[in-house]
Parts: C-alpha cells; sequence; structure tokens
C-alpha cells in the first residue's frame, strides 16, 4: 500500500446521515415520534466514528445531524418550565418531522421504481454473471453501507483489540485485495460476506478487505444482498 491512507467517498456509494437515522430506528425498533434520543444519539455517534475509523470520508451533513441529534439531546435534559412559551412542545419533533417526510419521499421513489420498465422486464436477458439470486425475490434484501458496518463490526469484535489499525502498514494495498476479491467471484460468481474475512487474517487485513468491498460498490463490480430468513450477507459479481 502506498504512505498515504487510502480513504473511501462515502457519498460516491451509499445516502446520507437520514439513511442512517432510519436504519437505527428500524433496529431499535421504536416509534418515530418516540424516539429514545439518548440512544439513537449515542448510536449515531458510534457509526460515525466506526466510519472515519475505517477511513470513509463523511460528508459534512452528517455532522450537521450529530450536531441536531446532540442539540435535541440536551434539550430533553433541562426542566420544563410551564410560564415558557411551547415548552409542552416535544424537543425530537424538530427531527421526527423531517424524518417522516423523509421515509414518505423514499417509500414513493421505490414503488416508482418497482414498475415495470420497456426493455429490462420486457425482453428477456440469457441467465448468467450478474443475475439476482436463485431464489425468490422475497428471500432476498439489497444490503446498505449501514448494515455492511453491523456486520463488519461483529467480525471485529472476534479480532483481538491489541491489534491497532494502521492503514499506513505495510500489507497488501485495497487494489491488489479488489483483484483478489474479483478472482474468488469468478471462480464461484458468489460468496458470503463473512468468507471474505476467513482466515485467521489480522485487524489490518480486515480493514483492507472491508475498504476493498466498499471500492467494489462504487465501481459496480459488486451486488450485495441479505437472506431475509438466515441474515446471510451475499456478495454477487455484477
Amino acid at each position: 500500500m502506498s504512505e498515504d491512507v487510502y480513504r473511501v467517498r462515502l457519498a460516491d456509494i451509499f445516502e446520507g446521515p437520514m439513511d442512517l437515522l432510519v436504519f437505527l430506528i428500524k433496529k431499535n425498533e421504536v416509534n418515530i415520534y418516540d424516539i429514545p434520543i439518548a440512544l439513537i444519539t449515542d448510536q449515531y455517534l458510534e457509526y460515525l466514528n466506526m466510519m472515519r475509523e475505517m477511513n470513509i470520508d463523511v460528508a459534512g451533513d452528517f455532522i450537521v445531524m450529530a450536531a441536531t441529534l446532540t442539540h435535541i439531546k440536551s434539550r430533553m435534559l433541562l426542566p420544563v418550565h410551564e410560564e415558557v412559551e411551547d415548552a409542552d412542545e416535544d424537543p425530537r419533533l424538530e427531527i421526527a418531522r423531517p424524518l417522516s417526510e423523509y421515509i414518505r419521499i423514499k417509500e414513493a421513489v421505490e414503488k416508482l421504481g418497482s414498475r415495470s420498465i420497456l426493455g429490462e422486464d420486457t425482453f428477456v436477458r440469457c441467465p448468467g454473471k450478474g443475475d439476482e439470486p436463485s431464489e425468490s425475490p422475497e428471500e432476498w434484501v439489497q444490503v446498505d453501507l449501514f448494515e455492511l458496518i453491523e456486520a463488519f463490526q461483529r467480525i471485529l469484535k472476534n479480532i483481538s483489540p491489541e491489534q491497532r489499525v494502521d492503514l499506513t502498514a505495510d500489507r497488501i494495498s485495497v487494489k491488489d485485495r479488489i483483484s483478489e476479491i474479483v478472482n474468488i467471484l469468478e471462480e464461484r460468481e458468489s460468496v458470503t460476506f463473512d468468507a471474505l474475512f476467513e482466515g485467521g487474517v489480522n485487524r489490518g487485513m480486515i480493514v483492507v478487505t472491508f475498504l476493498a468491498i466498499l471500492e467494489m460498490v462504487r465501481l459496480a463490480l459488486i451486488r450485495i444482498y441479505q437472506q431475509t430468513e438466515t441474515g446471510i450477507i451475499r456478495i454477487f459479481y455484477q
């Protein structure tokens, strides 16, 4: 690897802070209008720190959202004075209202995207690399960044904390790791996410593998799906 730290641009791959909030709300199974703001804020900051640790460039709107959540959290801790106008309004509405609107817009976009498109849904394509998983579509969902980070965190927990993350160390480069993953996918056409981290590799190699996966998503070399029943994440060659 070169002396420069390898960085992945988040904006080139996935969406923004609202998507992270939606992910955390779904993960914690909470009502959008009754968000446990302290819990969600802490988890949001944890994901932000993890992305920075992985050298994923975090856009400014992620930082603004972190500040907004922290501000709401501090307001929730303040005593309520009855004489203050609008004191009874829940501070969480500051984020709940735009978040609710965002979810509605996103659902509308997904419905439009699911409509039949002339050519793509009319003409038959020969099976081969890049096809959808062989199981029925209902059994698979496309994975987003934050689900990948969560799966990655589980893998890191099995690595000794003494092994420091140092992306400038002399080891295989992200480019070389991409080539290795491509070779694996050319042989198998798909592989589980966890399988790419097996073999007793050290923490540094695990980080490089994760960055390689993100870069391959950006380059549209792979698609990543999760089986709804088992939770297994599988990577498919485009």
